[in-house]
């Protein structure tokens, strides 16, 4: 189960700390061996390119629960999860959403050469890599390694990060905004290593580590921290404890 939750975790920091806090928010500044690094753990989650997850992450934080919205949480719990991934996107979406820009994701050269060779970074990421490795290195069998360290690992991610759009958009407390969806969930949290202070993290947007308790729980922003200790990081954004307060006090539920 090693190897998995390896694989797990560099599964879940190339959509978390790339896709999501990077690429989408530019919440903080990676130099390109970072943006490398990122860029193959996000093949290996296997959630479309970075250019077309933070595309539609855009528009979700642009329109979120109307009909522009890819995974409209007002839709049920269903289609927020995993059904919008079954369907034709509403007109509302590619309508709405052409009028948003994008050019910055693809002035960098890292989101261009994955976007073009995104299908045999996904093969290599996502099922060679994780079935291989263990068998060469240290004799797990074939069996063992494909249905663990790739199936179900890939399967575990895909749902931790649909909860962030199903479950966080409908169970839990709102301190920060009681008139939008998104809400504070721990469960959420703990499988989406530190994605889950979702009412925050659709208030504040641009705040690196997606939550104000990041040091209680939330791996991604250690990771992050830590590549800034390397300097492989630079202009971290965050909102000021003032203006949380503040924000707190006018809109929020009063749980917090």
């Amino acid at each position: 189960m090693g190897p998995a939750y390896f694989c797990f975790l560099m599964t879940a920091l190339g959509v978390t700390a790339g896709a999501h806090r990077l690429w989408s928010h530019r919440s903080y500044k990676a130099k390109l061996p970072l943006r490398i690094f990122l860029a193959a753990a996000n093949s290996m989650a296997f959630q479309n390119d970075i250019y077309e997850w933070s595309r539609d992450h855009r528009v979700h934080h642009k329109y979120s629960e109307t009909d522009a919205d890819p995974h409209n949480a007002r839709r049920g719990f269903f289609f927020s999860h995993i059904g919008w991934l079954f369907m034709r996107k509403h007109r509302d979406v590619i309508e709405k959403g052409r009028k948003l820009d994008f050019t910055d994701l693809l002035d960098d050269p890292v989101v261009r050469f994955q976007r073009k060779y995104y299908k045999s970074s996904v093969v290599l990421m996502c099922f060679v890599i994780p079935t291989f490795v263990p068998w060469y290195l240290w004799g797990e069998s074939l069996w063992n390694a494909y249905f663990l360290a790739s199936i179900l690992r890939y399967t575990i991610s895909l749902n931790v990060t649909w909860l962030v759009n199903s479950a966080a958009h409908m169970y839990g407390n709102r301190p920060y905004n009681k008139y939008i969806s998104p809400r504070q969930n721990t469960f959420v949290t703990l499988g989406a290593i530190g994605e889950g202070f979702h009412n925050y993290h659709h208030t504040f947007p641009f705040d690196y580590s997606a939550s104000e308790l990041g040091l209680k729980f939330n791996p991604t922003t250690w990771f992050i921290d830590f590549m800034f200790w390397l300097g492989l990081v630079t202009d971290r954004k965050q909102v000021p404890k003032e203006m949380i307060q503040s924000r707190k006090e006018s809109t929020g539920d009063g749980s917090a």
